[in-house]
C-alpha cells in the first residue's frame, strides 16, 4: 500500500470540510446529574409524603373543598393510567413506567443543560412515585392502585407524581422548540 491509500482519521481537527469547523465537544458535568437527582428525589419525597397524608386524613367519596370549587381533596385509588384508562393493564403500565425510569437514568449521563436536568428529574421522580404505588400498594404487587387525591374542575383526579410527569413533558417540549439538545448544545438554525 502506498501513501495514496491513507485517509485522515475522523477525529483529526483537519478532517472533513475545511469550511466548517467541527462542533465543540459536549460539556459533561456532574452538576447536571446532581440537579437531575435532587429534583427527582424532591418530587419522589413530596409525592410519597402527600399520598401518606391523603391516606391518613381523607376518606374516599368525601371530597374536601380547599379553594372553593377550583381545588378539592378527593381520595381515590386508581388501578389504571391517566383518566383511569387501562384499568385492566396495571402490570403493563408498571412495566412501561419502570422502562421509562431506567431510560431516564441511562440518558442522564448525557445531560448538558439545566432545563433537561430539571425535566428528567421531574419525569423520574413522578414515574418512580407511581411505580412505588403499583408495586407496593393493595391489592397486590404490580397490581397496586395509585393514590390520587387532587381534583380540579373538568379534569381527572391526580397526585404530585402526575403533576411532575406533566410538567416534565411541557419542559421537554420547550427545550426541543428552543433547539436545546440533551447535551446542552443548540441546533444550528439555517
Amino acid at each position: 500500500m502506498g501513501d495514496a491509500d491513507t485517509t485522515e482519521p475522523a477525529d483529526d481537527p483537519s478532517a472533513g470540510s475545511p469550511s466548517s469547523p467541527p462542533p465543540p465537544p459536549p460539556v459533561r458535568t456532574w452538576k447536571w446529574m446532581g440537579l437531575f437527582g435532587a429534583v427527582g428525589l424532591v418530587i419522589l419525597l413530596l409525592d410519597q409524603v402527600t399520598k401518606a397524608l391523603a391516606l391518613a386524613h381523607l376518606t374516599p367519596g368525601e371530597p374536601v373543598n380547599v379553594v372553593g370549587s377550583l381545588l378539592k381533596f378527593n381520595l381515590i385509588r386508581n388501578p389504571g393510567a391517566a383518566f383511569s384508562l387501562g384499568t385492566g393493564y396495571t402490570p403493563y403500565i408498571s412495566a412501561v413506567q419502570i422502562i421509562v425510569a431506567i431510560g431516564v437514568i441511562y440518558l442522564s449521563r448525557r445531560l448538558g443543560s439545566a432545563g433537561w436536568a430539571v425535566a428528567f428529574g421531574l419525569l423520574f421522580g413522578g414515574a418512580v412515585g407511581n411505580i412505588i404505588d403499583r408495586i407496593f400498594r393493595e391489592p397486590s404487587a404490580f397490581h397496586g392502585h395509585v393514590v390520587d387525591f387532587l381534583q380540579t374542575p373538568h379534569w381527572a383526579i391526580f397526585n404530585v407524581a402526575d403533576m411532575a410527569v406533566t410538567s416534565a413533558a411541557i419542559l421537554l417540549v420547550i427545550q426541543t422548540l428552543r433547539g436545546v439538545k440533551l447535551d446542552g448544545t443548540r441546533e444550528q438554525r439555517k
